[in-house]
């Protein structure tokens, strides 16, 4: 039972990890106690993405005449929405198990629990205990999970988090959201397409807090206008679910006020799940709830490592992946770039989407940099005005002095699609000028990048 690389957890961090491993010529096995793709594929980023393609088809259908249509009968089948997302995550599952096929990865169900010299035990659904031994290294990619505050305990019913969001029973006539990061506004969104009445509830000033500030109030000018009640600047006392639904007390700034609702979604973050995997036992540091690892994901224990939402950074898919390549490309003896995280893409996927890479007008301003901010509005675009998607805008942050593309920041349709152009610019250290020559295809939504760097240089054509 020895291998060159054990990875325990098959999210998009440990199941990329194991087949990178596997392509360098490393026997490897893959630890996994519930399906294959974590929580990403299964209830993260994937089956969201499919509710949230379910409210955009039901949003068009409500706004087909806008586009020379006649729809007569038309409904939200919400259990047949959930269906569909759940048969999505299925299919992305099993396709990980081909992949682990394809490439030869042996995948060990059952829970893991690192061990001294380089051993992990693993406990199978009948209880049965095997060891395995990794000759070359342990990669921990064990993820997160829904954070809990002490006045928001999860019951699973009435008030939850994220998992039980996407396989809720019946539509609930009226939901309060707890934060406004991505997940929050997701199924704010979602929620408040198909027809439930939403209330968001934001700790901070704006919502989607880490956007720049300009993207956060066009989102909740956005979502004020589809009818989501939103709260900045105020917080969830406590939920009394004695009764049939919620009574939700709420500190604002004008004092407490108490909201009804069928059920409570908290999405206040998350909290990585490190507790009973052998941290303390081998001696793995920790600070803060997350493994501390140097720039190769290498932890304190020569032989062990960690990747993904367990260590410091961004909990992001796309980090865990990028992270789980360059430290198996490191153990395999190649020479890996260290991930730049301040080039790291976010997106957002309600709608209007937002998207962004690099630092806000605040923080560059901050920074001490002299900035050039361009700016292009979606309604000045002639493929947004053809597909009715006016809503939004780019906006771009130049240094002034040497032309470096200090920050993107995007809101509109399939913006999404088209932050990764912002990531390769910063990546090549293209400069605003060479990005203004850039031809971009018309008409298409992209044309606004063109456009905002046009903008900060006092060159827009169409604005």
């Amino acid at each position: 039972m020895s291998y060159d690389i054990i990875v325990v957890g098959s999210g998009p961090g440990g199941y990329v990890t194991a087949i990178r491993a596997s392509q360098l010529g490393l026997k490897t096995a893959i630890v996994e106690r519930e399906s294959l793709g974590g929580i990403c594929l299964n209830w993260g980023c994937i089956p969201t993405k499919a509710l949230l393609k379910s409210a955009n088809v039901y949003e068009y259908l409500q706004h087909a005449a806008d586009y020379g249509i006649t729809v007569k009968d038309h409904s939200a089948d919400f259990g047949a929405m959930i269906k569909r997302s759940r048969d999505v995550a299925s299919g992305m599952s099993n396709g990980i198990q081909f992949l682990m096929k394809k490439n030869k990865i042996d995948v060990i169900k059952g829970s893991g629990v690192i061990g001294a010299g380089k051993t992990v035990e693993v406990t199978d659904e009948a209880g049965a205990k095997t060891v395995y031994t990794a000759a070359k290294g342990i990669i921990i990619a064990t993820g997160a999970r829904s954070r809990e505050l002490p006045n928001l305990p999860q019951d699973g019913t009435k008030i939850i988090g994220y998992r039980q969001a996407m396989t809720l029973p019946t539509q609930p006539k009226k939901l309060v959201v707890v934060g406004s990061g991505a997940i929050g506004v997701e199924f704010a969104y979602f929620y408040n397409a198909i027809g439930t009445e939403v209330t968001i509830v934001e700790y901070l000033p704006n919502i989607v807090p880490v956007e720049d500030e300009e993207v956060s109030k066009q989102l909740e000018k956005s979502f004020k206008k589809a009818g989501v009640n939103i709260m900045t600047n105020a917080s969830v006392e406590s939920v009394d679910t004695s009764g049939k639904g919620c009574v939700v007390t709420i500190k604002t700034e004008k004092g407490e006020e108490k909201i009804e609702c069928d059920v409570v979604l908290s999405a206040v973050g998350i909290q990585a799940n490190i507790e009973n995997i052998g941290l303390e036992t081998v001696g793995i540091v920790t600070d803060k709830g997350r493994i501390l690892v140097n720039e190769y994901y290498q932890t304190n224990i020569p032989g062990y490592y960690a990747i993904g939402d367990v260590v410091p950074g961004p909990a992001l898919a796309h980090v865990a992946s990028a992270e789980g390549i360059i430290c198996v490309e490191k153990i395999a003896g190649h020479h890996p770039e260290p991930l730049n995280y301040g080039n790291i893409p976010g997106c957002t996927y309600c709608s209007p989407e937002v998207a962004s890479v690099g630092m806000t007008e605040k923080a560059a301003k901050e920074a001490g940099y002299e900035i050039k901010v361009g700016k292009f509005p979606f309604s000045a675009s002639g493929k947004a005005s053809a597909a009715g998607a006016k809503d939004g805008f780019v906006k771009l942050i130049f240094d002034a002095k040497y032309g470096e593309l200090l920050g993107g920041h995007l809101i509109g349709a399939n913006v999404t699609e088209m932050v990764a152009e912002l990531v390769a610019v910063r990546k090549l250290e293209t400069t605003g000028e060479e990005l203004i020559k850039t031809v971009h295809p018309h008409p298409t939504m992209s044309e606004a990048i063109m456009e905002a760097a046009a903008a900060a240089y006092g060159e827009v054509i169409h604005l």
